[in-house]
């Protein structure tokens, strides 16, 4: 069973799950009540009626769920950061590896990679003019 602490440990989500299972309670009515177990307990009772044992009983249950879900969440979002940096990794080799390419291939052939860099200047230069040009 969880703890009066481990339940406002993930006051934000609790408080979801309390308005869900008590329609009566709003953001207002929570707004203060972060670590105050007992007036918690009171405010569900006078909103509801319910008895004192079945609304600790509910809140210990909503307060492991919430844990539950944080923990769920947590464990996604360590899986996405370390899915985007083997994504980072992997793009950074390929980018070392493109730029030793293109390093030896125009220490084997530099005349035809002049060649390539002003054609390509060229072709660039051409364009740029004629999209100024048509504005």
């Amino acid at each position: 069973m969880t703890t009066q602490e481990q339940i406002f440990g993930h006051w934000n989500q609790l408080k979801g799950k309390i308005k869900e299972s008590w329609g009566q309670i709003t953001d207002d009515d929570l707004l203060d009540l972060e670590g105050k177990f007992d007036q918690l307990v009171g405010l569900i009772q006078d909103k509801t009626g319910e008895g004192r044992q079945k609304v600790e009983r509910a809140l210990h249950e909503l307060g492991e769920s919430a844990a539950e879900a944080s923990d769920g969440m947590r464990g996604y979002v360590e899986d996405v950061g370390e899915t985007v940096s083997a994504a980072v990794e992997h793009t950074r080799e390929l980018a070392e590896e493109s730029y030793e390419q293109a390093q030896e291939l125009m220490r084997r052939r530099p005349a035809e990679a002049v060649a390539v860099a002003f054609g390509t200047g060229l072709l660039m230069g051409v364009v740029v003019g004629l999209a100024v040009r048509s504005r």
